[in-house]
C-alpha cells in the first residue's frame, strides 16, 4: 500500500468514526442492542422446567402415598397440589391449571407389597411437547428415588437388573441458560454485524455522499476497509459487551481460551459484516436494507444454526442449508469455548469455515462495489 493510499484510508476511517459519534445510531446497535436482546432472550428463553404444577390424587391416603407426596414437595421440578378426586384433577388439567395428574387407586399400598408392584398413572397434558417429555422423565425419577428411600428404611435391597450412575459432561448443572447464552451471543452478533455495515452504506447511497466519494481519488477498496475497519471494533465491542453480561450476569462459565474466542469472534463479524457490505450494494434504502438483513442473517441463525433446534434432527435437506449459515459454525465454537474449553477438532474446522465466509463475503463486497452509479 502506498504512501498515498495510507493517507487515503486514515482520512476514510476519520470520516466514518466522525459520522459514528454524530449519529449514535451505530453505537446503539453495537452497544445497546446486545444488552436490550440478551436480558428478553437471557431471562425469556428457558428449555427448563421447574415448579411444574401437577395434581396428585390419593384416592386412599396412608403412611405409603404421604411418603411418594413428600418426595414430589421435595423436587424442586414440581408444585404439587393435592387432590382427591380424580374428576377434579382432571378438570385442573383441561383448565391448564395443572400440567400433569399424578393418580394412586385406593389399592396402591396393598398392590406395592404383592409381586407385581403397584402402578402409578400419569396423565400429561402433551400440548407442549418438550414439557410433557420431561414431566413424565420427572415423575419416573422421584418414583425411583422414592422407592429407594423405601427399600433402604426398611432394609430391603431393590430389585432392579442395573444401577445407572450419571456423569454430566460439559454442563453438569444441566443448566439450560449455560447452552443458549453463548447461541444468543452468536445470533445476536448475526444481527448486528450485518445492520452496521448494512444501513451504514444504504444511509451513504440515501444522502449523495457516496457519489461524492466516488469523484475523489480514493478506490473502491479503500472505501471498504474505510468501512469495515471502524465498525468492527465497534462490533468487537459489543462482543465484549455480550461476552461480560453471560458470564456475570447469566453465570456461563468460560472454559476456553478468552484469546481464541477474541480470534474466532473476529473472523465472524468479519463475515457479518462482509454479508451487511453484500446486502447494501443491492439495497439502497435504509428500509430495504435493514429488513434484508433481518430475513437474510438473523431469521436463518435464529432458527438454523443450532442455538435451540438441533441440527442433527433436522431433515437432510435443511441441514445441507444449514452448512451455508456462518452462525451455525460460529455457534458450534461459542458452545465449545464456553463449555468444553479448547477442543482444537470442534474450534479449528469450525474457525476455517468462518474464515472462508469472510473471504467470500468481502470478496463479493468487493466485486460488486464499483465507482459507477446504476
Amino acid at each position: 500500500m502506498s504512501a498515498a493510499s495510507r493517507m487515503r484510508l486514515r482520512g476514510l476511517v476519520r470520516k466514518e468514526c466522525s459520522q459514528i459519534l454524530r449519529d449514535p445510531s451505530s453505537i446503539a446497535i453495537a452497544f445497546v442492542m446486545p444488552v436490550f436482546l440478551l436480558l428478553i432472550f437471557g431471562y425469556g428463553i428457558s428449555l427448563d422446567a421447574e415448579r411444574v404444577p401437577i395434581a396428585v390424587v390419593a384416592e386412599q391416603p396412608d403412611a405409603d402415598t404421604a411418603g411418594l407426596e413428600a418426595r414430589f414437595d421435595a423436587s424442586r421440578y414440581f408444585a404439587p397440589v393435592y387432590m382427591s378426586d380424580l374428576g377434579q384433577a382432571e378438570e385442573a388439567l383441561r383448565a391448564m391449571r395443572v400440567n400433569a395428574i399424578v393418580h394412586l387407586q385406593s389399592d396402591f399400598s396393598r398392590r406395592m407389597r404383592g409381586p407385581g408392584g403397584a402402578p402409578i398413572q400419569v396423565i400429561v397434558n402433551g400440548t407442549d411437547a418438550n414439557t410433557a417429555r420431561l414431566v413424565i422423565g420427572y415423575v419416573q425419577g422421584v418414583w425411583q428415588s422414592w422407592l429407594e428411600k423405601r427399600a433402604v428404611e426398611r432394609g430391603e435391597r431393590l430389585g432392579a437388573p442395573l444401577r445407572i450412575d450419571q456423569r454430566v459432561w460439559f454442563n453438569s448443572e444441566l443448566r439450560s441458560r449455560n447452552y443458549l447464552v453463548p447461541g444468543l451471543i452468536a445470533i445476536i452478533m448475526t444481527l448486528i454485524g450485518a445492520l452496521l455495515t448494512a444501513l451504514v452504506m444504504a444511509r451513504e447511497w440515501e444522502r449523495g455522499t457516496m457519489e461524492a466519494l466516488m469523484v475523489t481519488p480514493v478506490t473502491m477498496g479503500e472505501v471498504l476497509l474505510g468501512k469495515v475497519m471502524p465498525y468492527f471494533v465497534l462490533g468487537l465491542g459489543g462482543m465484549g459487551v455480550s461476552v461480560a453480561m453471560g458470564l456475570w450476569l447469566f453465570g456461563v462459565p468460560l472454559l476456553g481460551s478468552p484469546w481464541l474466542l477474541l480470534a474466532v469472534s473476529s473472523l465472524f463479524l468479519l463475515a457479518a459484516l462482509g454479508m451487511g457490505l453484500l446486502i447494501s450494494t443491492a439495497a439502497k434504502s435504509q428500509f430495504v436494507a435493514g429488513m434484508a438483513a433481518i430475513i437474510t442473517t438473523f431469521l436463518p441463525a435464529f432458527l438454523l444454526s443450532g442455538f435451540i433446534f438441533d441440527i442433527g434432527s433436522m431433515p437432510p435437506v435443511v441441514q445441507a442449508i444449514t452448512r451455508i449459515l456462518p452462525a451455525r459454525y460460529f455457534v458450534a465454537s461459542l458452545q465449545t469455548l464456553f463449555l468444553a474449553g479448547n477442543v482444537w477438532s470442534v474450534v479449528l474446522p469450525n474457525a476455517a469455515a468462518l474464515a472462508v465466509f469472510a473471504a467470500v463475503f468481502l470478496g463479493a463486497s468487493r466485486r460488486m462495489l464499483r465507482k459507477r452509479l446504476e
